[in-house]
């Protein structure tokens, strides 16, 4: 599912200024390999991102995430990282602001492969070879997944 329909909503209100949104990065590990996908609109590997419906529990949008994109059942096991993403504009002018939450993840089952063309291909990478396929900011999103311990928020300076 491209874009979720209660943005395409805001977006009706709102039109195209900023959109404050939760977004969540599954980090999904198995066997010293990890989730990517490549999305279908910008061509980048990324590991499973989405957005978190209304009401709806972040851990419980990365398992969906998953299956939607990906055909893979996962388990969240932790919260990893809480970041604000730089604000985004989209080639249409619409602008978002994404608080991005990244959780480490279990594969529980399931054949990854594209499944609502939101990926043109998803496959394990080893984690030997992240660095040469990820940039620096899905880099960041995976360490913050693989490393152990309290998940860790950004802080920014506070504004005058």
């Amino acid at each position: 599912m491209p874009t979720p329909d209660f943005v395409l909503e805001l977006r009706r209100l709102v039109g195209t200024r900023p959109l404050p949104l939760v977004g969540v990065t599954a980090v999904i590990e198995r066997d010293g390999a990890v989730l990517l996908g490549r999305r279908s609109d910008n061509g980048r590997l990324t590991p499973i991102t989405g957005i978190v419906d209304p009401g709806e529990e972040p851990a419980d949008a990365a398992v969906r995430e998953a299956e939607e994109e990906a055909g893979v059942r996962i388990r969240a096991d932790r919260l990893a990282w809480v970041h604000q993403i730089p604000r985004v504009t989209y080639a249409n002018g619409d602008q978002s602001d994404y608080l991005d939450l990244v959780f480490a993840c279990t594969w529980l089952s399931g054949d990854p492969e594209p499944v609502d063309g939101e990926m043109t291909e998803v496959g394990w990478h080893p984690l030997a070879d992240l660095d040469a396929l990820l940039d620096e900011e899905m880099r960041a999103r995976v360490r913050a997944g693989l490393t152990p311990g309290p998940a860790r928020f950004e802080q920014t300076a506070p504004r005058p």
